[in-house]
């Protein structure tokens, strides 16, 4: 009996096997709370841009857009906030207090425009900044 011979790729040729593990994305259950707030668990619930549409009304001009893609940052930052005392050798004290806290707020956007057509076949141009990335930034 012979031996198999050896498997080799045609000349030129490399054979790659790559494998990727199972990626698994879990979604987070929300709920409303009695105010109407949406209450989230899990991690989704960090800082990140959301997309709605809308329609863009003029209500003096009585102008509408076709529905418009928008977008805004929601959700929470992981950083705690905090107030420490500040230290003055006057007896007055403006600010008692230096607090810090992060907000989830638009970090990169650009200008955009709509075209609104109104009663009477005339057209208003309608900017908005739509928002690209969020992130938690200091609130001012």
């Amino acid at each position: 009996m012979r031996p198999p011979a050896p498997l080799s790729p045609p000349s030129g040729l490399l054979l790659l096997l790559v494998f990727c593990p199972l990626v698994v994305v879990a979604q987070a259950s929300s709920s409303k709370t009695e105010s109407g707030h949406s209450t989230h668990h899990g991690d989704t619930d960090r800082c990140m841009r959301h997309h709605f549409v809308e329609t863009i009304t003029h209500s003096i001009y009585k102008c509408h857009s076709n529905m418009v893609l928008l977008a805004r940052c929601e959700g929470h930052c992981s950083h705690t906030s905090r107030s420490d005392p500040l230290i003055s050798f006057s007896s007055v004290l403006k600010q008692p207090f230096k607090s810090t806290c992060f907000c989830c707020r638009p970090h990169t956007s650009k200008l955009k425009a709509v075209r609104l057509r109104c009663a009477g076949g005339t057209r208003i141009t309608a900017t908005y900044r739509y928002i690209l990335a969020c992130n938690c930034e200091e609130c001012s």
